[in-house]
């Protein structure tokens, strides 16, 4: 498989969230896990990358608060290039997520989203400084998708990052999205306009569907509490 992260690919890494990323990366390191940077490497201190069995990159971060979070580990984050925010960021809001956090870097910014299940909907996220957006979002349980935009992408209309299922390039497949009805959920993604990889009575699998997004990426559209084969659309 492609682990990513060579020139013009689009997926980077997963993160998981940690109450101690120095005590964490000891114990992989003793189970025999290499890294690519580990916390005191480089600029950023205290946060680290592994590597995976099969090379993909793996952030380790630290939780804002110990001790509130069970799971000595939590799935955090899985990150994406994009080449328009203007175009994704209402793409991703449109299928119920909200930005928790976004920071420009001078060069790049970083967008991250939730999903609405894992976001109080008593905080205007968009006021937040950027410091309680980054401990905030260091406390949720849930995934989340943060977007990477590198400045001027947007202004190259031959520009294109490989969305991981590229002949040769195969390595990261899709992210999913649970909803109740796939047809209805579908019908109304359709109307974003950047079409479908696999439509929910496209091919053998019936009731379940691959939206592309803004970037060609695959979104899997799945029935929330499992799928059952042979679903069909119901006409009203």
């Amino acid at each position: 498989y492609h682990p990513s992260n060579e020139k013009g690919d689009g997926f980077g890494h997963i993160a998981f969230n940690v109450d101690d990323v120095y005590e964490a990366c000891e114990q992989l390191e003793q189970k025999g896990v290499s890294f690519k940077k580990k916390p005191d490497e480089g600029r950023m201190k205290g946060l680290a990358f592994a590597y995976d069995p099969d090379g993909y990159w793996v952030e380790i971060v630290k939780r804002n608060e110990p001790g509130k979070i069970a799971p000595y580990y939590n799935l955090s984050q899985t990150m994406m290039r994009i080449k328009d925010p203007a175009k994704s960021i209402p793409f991703y809001e449109s299928l119920g997520m909200t930005v928790v956090r976004a920071k420009d870097y001078g060069g790049f910014s970083n967008f991250f989203l939730a999903s609405s299940a894992n976001v109080d909907p008593s905080v205007d996220y968009s006021s937040l400084d950027d410091a309680e957006a980054k401990a905030r979002l260091s406390m949720l349980f849930g995934p989340v998708l943060e977007l990477t935009h590198n400045h001027g992408t947007e202004k190259d209309d031959s520009f294109k990052h490989f969305n991981g299922n590229e002949e040769g390039r195969q390595g990261f497949g899709h992210i999913g999205f649970l909803v109740d009805d796939v047809y209805a959920a579908c019908d109304d993604i359709r109307k974003l306009g950047y079409g479908f990889r696999k439509e929910p009575d496209g091919g053998s699998m019936k009731g379940l569907a691959f939206a592309l997004d803004p970037d060609g990426y695959s979104i899997e559209i799945i029935k929330r509490g499992g799928i059952d084969f042979g679903d069909v659309k119901v006409e009203e």
